[in-house]
């Protein structure tokens, strides 16, 4: 279990309790009470850190190196089902970013999403989930024939953003994504999106249109990283805290702001900690969005998506 700088006071009552439950285990003597005490210390601290978490907070737990990624959802919510397709019939197969078919109960879903890498080999194979122009052309490719085969899809979002290098760009990477962009506005199926760790820029953007959009309670959404705000602003990564607290990404701020639609619950201390639990909650929340988006009539759900965006962004003084 990797702990976080500001996880290390339950790290360290972990550890009281581990000891305890040795010498009470290797010894004659009684430890019954002084374990209960130090379990309830480790509950309020618990209780105390996380419901007090920063912006900054929220942003590392959605980048904790146990937190289950895309192909972990996918796994969990569909089982043997899970068929995974490959490439965008014009360059290559983008690594970064993952697609196919899968069941969750009797209900068919085209899953579209970032894939990250959990060790260093994997991490440069999946380009540190961040896609090319391939891999934006693949989403939709497998969306179009959601479409066609009048087949719901759920995209799970995950990545610190499109790759930046000079071959995408020579690619078209931007053109992708306005495409990716355009094409989700009017798709004739029912669109799901789940912000499921790092929300991050186009590169979130380009499978993020969706008729729900909800996200984990410790992510993160946002046009550019705290660490990339702070770089422009301050000329410093230093003021990275300062940035995320500006920059209000959270998935509270998102809420009230009406950019998502729902928050789904994590376990407490983060995704990582139950993987089950959050497996389950993520389940829910599809099946419940698909059951409210399947009665719609085509163009009722596309004039509704289209709707829903026009109206970001609009105030009254």
């Amino acid at each position: 279990m990797e702990y976080l700088e500001f996880e290390l006071p339950i790290k360290e009552l972990e550890q009281q309790l581990d000891k305890c439950e040795i010498i009470g285990k290797e010894s004659e003597v009684d430890v019954t009470e002084t374990c209960k005490q130090i379990e309830k210390k480790l509950a309020e601290t618990k209780k105390e850190i996380y419901k007090n978490l920063t912006a900054w907070q929220r942003v590392q737990l959605s980048r904790h190196p146990n937190r289950p990624y895309t192909l972990d959802h996918i796994k969990a919510l569909c089982g043997d089902t899970w068929l995974e397709l490959h490439g965008d019939r014009n360059v290559k197969d983008d690594k970064a970013m993952i697609g196919g078919l899968g069941k969750i109960g009797d209900q068919s879903y085209m899953f579209i999403g970032q894939q990250k890498g959990f060790n260093t080999k994997t991490r440069q194979y999946r380009n540190f989930g961040m896609s090319n122009p391939e891999g934006y052309r693949k989403a939709l490719r497998l969306m179009k024939s959601a479409e066609k085969f009048g087949i719901p899809v759920v995209t799970l979002i995950d990545t610190p953003g499109a790759y930046p290098g000079l071959e995408a760009e020579e690619r078209g990477q931007g053109e992708a994504i306005a495409r990716n962009i355009l094409e989700m506005a009017r798709l004739k199926v029912p669109i799901i999106t789940i912000i499921i760790g790092e929300g991050a820029s186009g590169g979130a953007l380009g499978i993020g249109v969706g008729d729900r959009v909800m996200m984990l309670e410790n992510t993160w959404y946002s046009v550019i990283s705290p660490e990339s705000c702070s770089s422009i602003l301050w000329r410093s990564w230093e003021y990275k805290e300062q940035a995320a607290e500006a920059l209000k990404l959270t998935a509270k701020d998102m809420k009230r702001m009406k950019l998502v639609d729902a928050i789904i619950k994590e376990p407490l201390g983060g995704a990582h900690t139950d993987r089950d639990k959050t497996f389950s909650a993520v389940k829910n929340a599809i099946v419940k969005a698909y059951d409210e988006l399947k009665v719609l009539e085509p163009a009722d759900l596309v004039s509704q998506r289209m709707a829903k965006y026009d109206d970001m962004g609009v105030y009254k003084d």
